[in-house]
């Protein structure tokens, strides 16, 4: 599948916290970079390290770099300790145009923010919209500790320039973030739009809470799917168009069984999350492991992410 793909090389790093490196990625070939919508995220191809997602934390004034900040995962799948370790000043990455559906609208009711550690970052270029069109909002921020709270001095300053920001520390030092009570004191601005992002809990917890708001008011994005990747494997899948069959083994993914194939297949998180894998399921049963599609969607049993679930069924034939 073609896919834009921009050549970028890393102008600048710096340590933001402990865990968090900032990465100032410049157009290698000196031509503007595309805009991007507030929220919206990049791949980042890194050769033998695979490609990850990372939010767009801001652009410079000429659109020659992007900013993204890297939060250092020690479960993850190695991306992020590729970036911290081995990527320097000079090193050349590739990436893709700005995409993403979590992104802010452009209302002029309350715009109210929950962030939890790095789920910061897609939400920073939201409250910079939102203060440069003057309107109302309002942040609430958790973290561990003022040391390990990407980009506090950022969101202080925002505060200071007309926002509402609360901080909130897990160390002891201030009352943790309560989450339903920030939802239930917007339950009489039913104008207002909520933005989440952060850990699964505080995600299902923000979710849970806001249950009884108009849908189109509800914005969420999550680190992962919450739920392990479907590799229980002994199934195959049929590829409609080209008549391929594969053998999916345990330990892999349908994703994992394609790519090695040489199957020309979009991908981007390999976590459930984004939606880049969608694909068209034209027979068998789905095992749905993602938190993309709505309870409706998973039962049409029409459509799948293949980085993540599997089949329930002996063979799964896919438009592919």
């Amino acid at each position: 599948m073609d896919e834009i793909n921009l050549p970028v090389v890393i102008r600048d790093r710096r340590v933001e916290t402990p865990e968090v490196m900032c990465f100032e990625l410049g157009s290698a070939e000196g031509r503007p970079l595309p805009d991007f919508l507030p929220g919206a995220y990049v791949d980042v191809r890194m050769g033998s390290a695979g490609i990850r997602s990372y939010s767009l934390v801001r652009r410079s004034g000429d659109r020659s770099s992007y900013l993204i900040a890297v939060k250092r995962e020690a479960e993850g799948r190695g991306g992020s300790s590729w970036l911290h370790d081995k990527a320097e000043v000079g090193t050349a990455l590739s990436i893709s145009a700005p995409k993403g559906s979590f992104t802010w609208v452009e209302q002029p009711s309350m715009s109210c923010f929950v962030a939890g550690g790095i789920g910061i970052t897609p939400l920073l270029p939201m409250i910079e919209r939102a203060k440069a069109l003057g309107r109302p909002w309002q942040l609430h921020y958790a973290a561990a500790s003022p040391e390990r709270m990407a980009f506090r001095e950022q969101v202080e300053r925002l505060g200071e320039a007309g926002g509402q920001v609360y901080l909130h520390f897990s160390d002891g030092s201030t009352p943790r973030l309560d989450v339903a009570s920030v939802v239930r004191r917007l339950d009489a601005s039913a104008d207002a739009h909520l933005y989440c992002c952060g850990p699964g809990r505080m995600v299902d917890a923000f979710l849970a809470a806001s249950a009884h708001r108009a849908a189109h008011t509800v914005h969420v994005e999550r680190f992962g799917a919450g739920q392990a990747l479907a590799t229980e494997g002994g199934y195959q899948v049929e590829l409609a168009r080209s008549g391929s069959r594969h053998f999916v083994p345990p330990g892999k993914t349908i994703l994992d069984v394609l790519i090695e194939a040489g199957a020309d297949v979009p991908y981007s998180c390999g976590q459930g999350v984004c939606g880049a894998c969608q694909t068209r399921v034209l027979h068998g049963d789905v095992d749905h492991r993602d938190c993309f599609f709505t309870e409706e969607e998973k039962a049409s049993n029409s459509t799948m992410l293949i980085c993540c679930s599997g089949a329930c069924s002996d063979t799964l034939v896919l438009d592919l």
